[in-house]
């Protein structure tokens, strides 16, 4: 689109410039011979008194040679015979009898080929007598072409700047147009690829405007609805789980026998099912470009959001729930299904694996170039918290489907941050997400000392903001 633009520009440009130039040269062209033959016909003039007055040679003769044009050899006078006094020519000619014969017969001044180059003006004299004498000025073709080839040369240098000109001009405007389209292709095949976070400027034309909101809106949309589908996968566990549990917990006090037996299977496999149904809705979810134009999310109006989700559970099975730093904007590169996404994994882990009763906290932390969010619980912990890092989506546990804190990994290492498991204040389990605002790498081998520094100041500041 570029190069057509550039290439039709160039086009129009150069039919223009020769539709111009070339008359215009032709005019100049045609005014310098204008200019050379009317200095002639003034030359001509000179010597018309004299001619009036006498047509003696001698005489005849001074007078030319005291004309400019006679000096320079460039002046023939021809007088016809008078009388019993032969025809004279007076100076050089070069114009052939007959062109001589015929400006006489005409009357007028006329003009002829000179051999060799160059040409001849004739201009009919009167005489005294009534005969008509031709006054010959010889005008070299120098003189007639005087100042046109530096004219044509002038035309051609203007025309090529205008050339050069335009295709910049069409360069520039093209790549004003293409700039927009290629981004906006770009986010096309992201978004295809599974990149939520796609986004696209809303500048340029206002076609290309308006396509990109339209883009924007229906990405945001795509985004949209793959939340409505999560959550109605996290409305399921929420909704299940807890008639489940009374289940399981029912199912405990039937005793022994073949129908106890049969019931507790099916309430196990009844969970099973269910681990089933949200493993499959994680799996199948796309991968996502978390960072990007329009990705990014405020992190404490999410985690709001969520606990407001969760809060119901919690009442219901008497957890005590504290919330810190969440009382002002903090916004990070993630977007907001992802974080809504990796929420719901960490809380999910702290009522599916603790007590009933057991208090949980959830903490936000801006440590200027990362978000700090903790997740931390009362409970018994993790015993292996590298191998719990490491199992991923392997959903080897009963009531687990494996994929929560894979989830949150992603999330983290997505901005360049990193997910720790340790000891929390509460004497349970702590969950601590870094999530990079700047997309430098904040852990892992290639962090080194200060990397590792930076993470331990971190972890101290975030232990006291919890506390």
């Amino acid at each position: 689109m570029r190069w057509a633009l550039v290439k039709v520009c160039l086009a129009v440009t150069a039919m223009v410039v020769v539709a111009f130039a070339v008359p215009l040269g032709l005019v100049v062209q045609e005014m310098a011979s204008d200019r050379a033959f009317s200095n002639a016909e003034r030359q001509a003039a000179t010597i018309g008194p004299t001619l009036s007055i006498t047509t003696d040679p001698v005489q005849l003769r001074k007078a030319v040679e005291s004309t400019q044009m006679g000096a320079a050899r460039r002046m023939a006078v021809h007088v016809p015979a008078i009388g019993d006094s032969p025809p004279v020519s007076i100076g050089e000619g070069r114009a052939g009898e007959r062109a001589v014969a015929e400006t006489r017969r005409m009357g007028r001044a006329t003009t002829a080929s000179v051999a060799g180059g160059g040409s001849a003006l004739l201009q009919p004299t009167a005489l005294g007598s009534g005969d008509i004498a031709v006054v010959e000025i010889f005008v070299p073709e120098s003189e007639v072409s005087n100042g046109v080839a530096t004219a044509w040369l002038v035309l051609a240098g203007v025309g090529l700047a205008l050339i050069v000109g335009s295709v910049g001009v069409a360069d520039r405007l093209g790549a004003r147009l293409v700039r927009p389209a290629e981004r906006l292709a770009d986010a096309a095949h992201q978004l295809g690829e599974g990149r939520l976070g796609a986004r696209v400027p809303e500048d340029g034309p206002k076609e290309l405007r308006s396509a990109a909101v339209a883009f924007n809106a229906m990405a945001d949309q795509v985004v949209e609805l793959l939340a409505n589908e999560r959550e109605l996968a996290a409305d399921l566990s929420h909704r299940l789980r807890t008639p489940l549990t009374v289940l399981r917990l029912n199912t405990a006090s039937l005793g022994d026998g073949p129908a106890a037996e049969q019931t507790r299977a099916a309430v196990e496999q009844l969970e099973r099912e269910v681990d089933t149904i949200i493993r499959t809705a994680r799996e199948q979810r796309p991968a996502t470009g978390l960072v990007g134009a329009g990705a990014g999310c405020d992190a404490s109006e999410v985690i709001r959001d969520r606990m407001a989700f969760w809060s119901a559970l919690a009442e219901d099975e008497g957890r005590e729930v504290r919330l810190a730093g969440v009382d002002r904007t903090v916004r990070i590169p993630v977007a907001r299904p992802e974080l809504a996404a990796a929420l719901d994994a960490m809380l999910g882990n702290v009522f599916r694996h603790t007590p009933e009763g057991t208090p949980f906290a959830v903490d936000v932390h801006d440590a200027g170039d990362a978000v700090i969010v903790l997740v931390s619980d009362a409970g018994p912990g993790i015993a292996d918290p590298d191998a719990a890092l490491r199992r991923g989506n392997d959903g080897g546990r009963d009531g687990s489907t494996g994929l929560g804190l894979d989830i949150v990994r992603r999330v983290a290492e997505s901005t360049g941050g990193d997910v720790r498991l340790g000891r929390s204040v509460l004497g349970g389990t702590e969950v601590r997400v870094w999530i990079g605002l700047d997309g430098r790498s904040l852990g892992g081998p290639g962090a080194g000392r200060a990397g590792r520094g930076r993470r331990g100041n971190r972890r101290n500041r975030g232990r006291t903001a919890q506390a």
